[in-house]
């Protein structure tokens, strides 16, 4: 069976985040090759095999819809995924030893959180950086353009339509994270 980009879910990475305060927190991030969906799926200072089952519960219940297409799920080699992702429909790829290239997707989206967020905000705690992760998911799903996509938003289906003149246009400005990211809309 090929791999077909719309049906492929490429997930399960985790990712450290190193607090202002010391501490090192864990998100869980998934990524929907086809459309780009980021989803982060939760943050903890102890990724368990629990907690990461627990994860992947709550995001089938939220995304249902959406993922009863998906045919293919690519995960690393972590113990912790070992029964978490076991699905009748769905097919576990696990990525090879060592070849983060095999999952160059969700490592990119990863490299993505570090440089535009985590770089530049001191997480503080827990909710911090939920609330922070947040955030940036709904500005990476909703506006933050992909080259794969024709510089779609993973939520946008179309083109917006074309400006007749680029003058007689205003544009909005939104800051996000407080002015980290910005987001620009036309004004009506």
């Amino acid at each position: 069976m090929p791999l077909r980009r719309d049906t492929v879910k490429d997930a399960e990475l985790l990712f450290h985040i190193d607090t202002a305060l010391g501490k090192r927190l864990y998100a869980l991030v998934f990524l929907e090759h086809g459309t780009r969906r980021l989803h982060i799926a939760g943050v903890t200072t102890h990724p368990t095999q629990d907690w990461t089952t627990q994860q992947a519960r709550n995001l089938t219940a939220d995304a249902s819809a959406r993922l009863s297409a998906l045919r293919f799920l690519l995960r690393d080699r972590d113990a912790k995924y070992s029964t978490a992702l076991q699905a009748d429909d769905m097919d576990i790829l696990t990525s090879a030893p060592q070849v983060p290239r095999m999952n160059a997707h969700c490592e990119r989206v990863i490299r993505t959180l570090r440089t535009e967020v985590c770089d530049h905000v001191l997480i503080l705690n827990e909710a911090h950086a939920r609330e922070v992760l947040a955030k940036y998911q709904r500005h990476y799903n909703q506006h933050r353009p992909h080259q794969a996509r024709e510089q779609r938003p993973p939520e946008r289906h179309q083109q917006p339509d074309r400006a007749h003149s680029a003058i007689a246009r205003t544009s909005l400005c939104t800051p996000v994270l407080n002015g980290l990211v910005n987001e620009y809309h036309y004004a009506a």
